[in-house]
């Protein structure tokens, strides 16, 4: 009886912080889910398993530039430049392999040092020199087009063939090692959960919440294993000469980077000091917090994530162009990190937020195309969704300040 107690007053507080403006990623998680149904009842195609194994690799590098953002929007910053950043540095992977004969696993890490580098110089100029970050990655973001323009030549394109570069958006791992990619994930994720409430009850403190915990984790392995049954499906229309079976290979990489920096963020004292520097920056300072060093690292972290996506968007397109990263690259990330429920006023955010976020995002531009509609619309109705989007953090904001 007790229990059942316990559970209805955490039902109530929930409720209560729901009102208050702490919804999360509550809103992302009912658009995406009413989304799914209207694309996947006006279309045929969209709820297959070959289009959902190509909304994944479509939405991967947008996500990723979106998951460095979190970081600098944590702090309440912004930085138009990762579109391009990811350019440049995907435009240095593809030369060091192709014209200098690198192999890959030089090659990318160099790649990376080079957009931790390039982060470092907004860092800089953002915490040092107090630029508002507004105005400095609006004028590096025509920098690095002009460098990624240098590097490949104006309407050149270079062309790669690494096959392990490539096999990252083009490749899937087998059928049998898509179900222990699926096991391995799921035990990890629930023995982390039992380990953190065993840690917990050991200290002594009350959880009202493992049976919700419960609940979750239920739900989430349960989409886990559906989504993993849908992508060893057969999706090829032609098996007998092409098979297409199993998880892409960027679905691991994504997980990993969600894993390492999630750990970052809630973890470790520099994930702290991100959080309390969004919150209120003077107040971190006087608690001796290295608020200069804070956001220099944060828009490290945002360009190297970056470089990450350029190596993505190098293996779907087979090459580097002076387009890479450009156009609506950016606008879809900022929009992936704050349609996932990360704030724009800093402080409040998580890096699976730009998970959700990228989803929505995918979800649209993919079913809208479905549907024939032109590129204009689908521009009007992301704009809208990131509209409401950041009108519900701002009243989010006003409410749990007013309360």
């Amino acid at each position: 009886m007790s229990e059942q107690i316990t559970i209805e007053k955490s039902l109530r507080d929930w409720a209560s912080r729901v009102k208050a403006g702490q919804v999360g990623a509550l809103p992302a998680i009912l658009g995406l889910l009413v989304l799914c149904v209207v694309f996947g009842s006006m279309s045929s195609v969209f709820l297959t398993p070959g289009n959902f194994a190509n909304l994944l690799t479509q939405a991967a590098a947008v996500t990723v530039i979106a998951m460095g953002l979190v970081f600098v929007l944590l702090l309440g910053e912004i930085d138009l430049s990762a579109g391009y950043a990811a350019g440049v540095c995907g435009a240095v992977l593809v030369i060091l392999i192709t014209e200098m004969d690198y192999a890959w696993y030089i090659a990318f890490p160099i790649s990376i040092l080079v957009g931790v580098v390039l982060g470092a110089a907004i860092g800089y100029l953002v915490a040092q020199l107090k630029i508002p970050s507004f105005v400095v990655t609006l004028a590096t973001f025509l920098a690095f087009q002009g460098l990624l323009l240098l590097l490949v030549g104006e309407g050149g394109t270079i062309r790669i063939e690494d096959p392990v570069i490539l096999a990252v958006e083009n490749k899937n791992l087998s059928v049998s090692a898509s179900w222990i990619f699926f096991i391995v994930t799921s035990g990890l994720y629930i023995l982390t959960g039992l380990w953190k409430f065993a840690k917990r009850r050991r200290a002594g403190l009350v959880d009202s919440l493992f049976k919700f915990w419960l609940i979750k984790t239920l739900g989430l392995v349960s989409i886990g294993a559906v989504a993993t049954f849908a992508l060893t499906v057969e999706r090829s229309n032609n098996p007998d000469l092409v098979s297409l079976r199993g998880i892409p290979y960027v679905v691991p990489v994504i997980l990993v980077l969600l894993v390492g920096a999630t750990f970052v963020l809630t973890r470790t004292s520099f994930g702290l000091h991100i959080y309390a520097v969004g919150g209120n920056a003077e107040a971190a300072r006087r608690a001796g917090i290295n608020v200069r060093m804070v956001r220099i690292s944060a828009f490290m972290i945002c360009s190297g994530f970056a470089a990450v996506a350029g190596m993505i968007f190098v293996s779907r397109a087979n090459s580097i162009s002076p387009t890479t990263g450009g156009s609506s690259t950016l606008l879809y990330a900022v929009g992936a990190a704050v349609i996932g429920g990360t704030s724009l006023f800093g402080g409040k955010g998580k890096v699976s937020d730009a998970i959700l976020g990228g989803l929505v995002v995918a979800v649209i531009d993919n079913g809208m195309a479905l549907l024939g509609y032109p590129a204009g619309i689908k521009f009007m109705v992301t704009g809208a969704v990131l509209l409401i989007s950041a009108t519900i953090d701002a009243i989010s904001r006003r409410g749990a300040t007013a309360t």
